[in-house]
């Protein structure tokens, strides 16, 4: 491997092509509404073509992936790489991996900080298929804060982050955020389901009872704010047909009870 230049120390591209690992080659870009047509030349945004040319020093020749978020990906050959407007030619379609067979939604409570952020990008991970910010009555967030655009503009972010390195090639719709009750309005799941703690007033269903039940088609899962669901909540969500649910004893962070919820579900549904 060559010597550094004096004064510069090598970077960590330049060591792995030093040792004939190119990253770009692994390398995944996101281009929403991307043409289905090989050999076309294709523009990738601003922020994806900074990743290609400033982060992996990818060069012309170089083959990496461009996905469209909405199940379409392609092999692609970079013909500029430039921080803005690279491009590259489409090469093929390929098959994508594949997605969940159940359409989960989860309708998780607005949590303080980062709280959401990790949400959005576990559940893109573990297949969501869309995600709704619910505004509910004990969650440390104001609602006016929440419906920020560019605290949703981050969260549709941080899913195309999410699903390029997980690899899927569908990202998760991610809703404006809305107050509980109208959101049941207008939900149309096969099966809801409210993650429930034993002090909510209710008698939630154990987990494993789910695995006698059919598969449905469509699910959407219900959790919590820092706090807790109000016993209101609780009320009003079992009074539209929302089945309480509990995932035992323990208490979890409200950021990770939904992701325990979806991979459990997965598991015991056995679908991809």
């Amino acid at each position: 491997m060559r010597q550094a230049r004096a004064g510069k120390a090598p970077g960590q591209i330049g060591r792995w092509r030093g040792a004939g690992y190119n990253p770009a080659m692994h390398a995944r870009f996101y281009l929403p509404g991307v043409p289905a047509q090989p050999g076309l030349l294709v523009e990738l945004p601003d922020d994806e073509s900074a990743h290609l040319a400033q982060v992996l020093r990818a060069r012309p020749g170089d083959i990496v992936s461009i996905f469209d978020g909405a199940g379409r990906e392609f092999t692609a050959r970079v013909e500029r790489p430039s921080r803005r407007g690279a491009q590259a030619t489409l090469l093929a379609q390929v098959t994508p991996r594949a997605e969940r067979l159940v359409h989960l939604t989860l309708a998780q409570a607005v949590l303080k900080g980062e709280g959401f952020d990790q949400v959005v990008r576990d559940a893109t991970m573990a297949g969501a298929s869309a995600i709704v910010p619910i505004v509910a009555v004990q969650a440390a967030v104001a609602p006016a804060v929440a419906a920020r655009g560019r605290r949703i503009d981050r969260w549709r972010r941080i899913a195309v982050s999410s699903a390029k390195q997980c690899g899927r090639a569908s990202l998760p719709d991610i809703g404006e955020p809305m107050a509980l009750a109208r959101w049941l309005d207008q939900d149309r799941a096969d099966a809801r389901m409210l993650l429930a703690e034993p002090a909510a007033g209710v008698t939630p269903v154990p987990l494993n009872t789910i695995r006698n039940l059919p598969v449905p088609h469509s699910v959407s899962l219900l959790a919590g704010p820092e706090g807790g669901w109000t016993d209101a909540e609780v009320e009003l969500a079992t009074g539209r047909g929302v089945v309480p649910l509990t995932l035992g004893a323990l208490t979890l962070r409200a950021d990770a009870a939904g992701l325990v919820a979806m991979a459990a579900l997965f598991a015991l549904w056995d679908v991809w």
